[in-house]
């Protein structure tokens, strides 16, 4: 017994790792992506690219990871197609379908309320109250997310806007769902991988609709002060800010779960603040720093909650 509960706890401390490499990693994306939106990319060009390259770069890794069993793929299909059509595409888009209505601020603000959107499912479809640390972290999460993006971010806006934004929440959400189940014991880079190639035609019929701007150029750019070839960002954004953060987080709501997950990558909105001062020189205030902390006093008391259910599991397996 003693072995198992280290066990679980050694497999929840490599989930946290996990998840703080996909924040991270999701977090440079800003950073890297402003130049080729400054040089003419529009968002959805961008996104499209960034799904492309990050599949190409994972699809390695799936044919290795997957070892011929390719009917792990058939079996997990409808897990591939949530992934890559509402978990990245529909996401994507209603994203930034949203940002051309409502300031970005009032968007991430939304979209971010995904966590508590899984909060409020698990307690609808249980009909259980969810623990008074789970409620007081998401109260402090959001607070530290408010402070984080800005107080500025709450105001009255556009209600298309706000609706698209409510749809990327949802997406997000369902992002998570997908990610924290087994999938027919699909690995984790393989969903990841086959999700962002499937989103890729998705988002190139958006465009070819012209449902939203579909413009990109290949000229030089600026980044960091320098001039560089258009593909560096992209590159960066394609390896770092896509294929290692889908594939990271995937596999941090595999091991931590739907919302212990979505809570940590709550921090993403740092991590991309703290990007934004050290690469584009945009200030950190000390207002955001708090909002930081709170956020990780949040993941802490949701954390502390999953500690306290989690260890009489092995017990309950053990019984049987």
């Amino acid at each position: 017994m003693t072995e198992e509960v280290g066990m679980t706890v050694s497999s929840r401390s490599a989930g946290v790792v996990a998840a703080v490499v996909s924040f991270i990693s999701f977090g440079t994306s800003g950073a890297f992506v402003k130049p080729l939106l400054d040089a003419g990319w529009s968002p959805t060009a961008a996104v499209t690219a960034r799904a492309l390259l990050a599949g190409l770069v994972l699809l390695p890794f799936v044919v290795v990871s997957l070892r011929g069993r390719w009917h792990a793929l058939v079996r997990a299909r409808w897990a591939v197609v949530g992934m890559g059509v509402v978990g990245v595409a529909v996401t994507q888009v209603l994203y930034f379908a949203a940002i051309q209505r409502i300031p970005v601020a009032t968007a991430l603000l939304i979209e971010f309320l995904a966590p508590l959107m899984l909060v409020g499912y698990t307690w609808a479809v249980s009909r259980r109250t969810p623990a008074p640390v789970v409620l007081a972290g998401s109260v402090l999460a959001v607070g530290g997310l408010v402070l984080v993006i800005g107080p500025g971010a709450i105001t009255a806006v556009d209600p298309v806007g706000v609706a698209a934004a409510f749809g990327a929440a949802i997406g997000c959400s369902v992002y998570f769902v997908i990610a924290a189940r087994p999938n027919e014991g699909l690995p984790p880079v393989a969903l990841a991988g086959a999700g962002l190639l499937l989103a890729v035609p998705v988002l190139a019929v958006v465009g070819a609709t012209g449902l939203l701007p579909y413009t990109a150029t290949f000229g030089d750019l600026t980044l960091m002060g320098t001039t560089t070839a258009w593909w560096v960002p992209l590159g960066v954004v394609a390896v770092v800010g896509t294929a290692l953060a889908y594939a990271s987080g995937i596999t941090a709501s595999g091991i931590l779960g739907s919302r212990l997950a979505s809570f940590i990558a709550l921090l993403e909105v740092v991590s991309a603040a703290v990007f934004a001062w050290l690469l584009l020189g945009q200030g950190l205030s000390p207002v955001q720093l708090a909002g930081g902390a709170l956020i990780l006093a949040g993941i802490a008391s949701v954390r502390a909650e999953r500690q306290q259910v989690e260890p009489v599991v092995p017990v309950l397996a053990a019984t049987k």
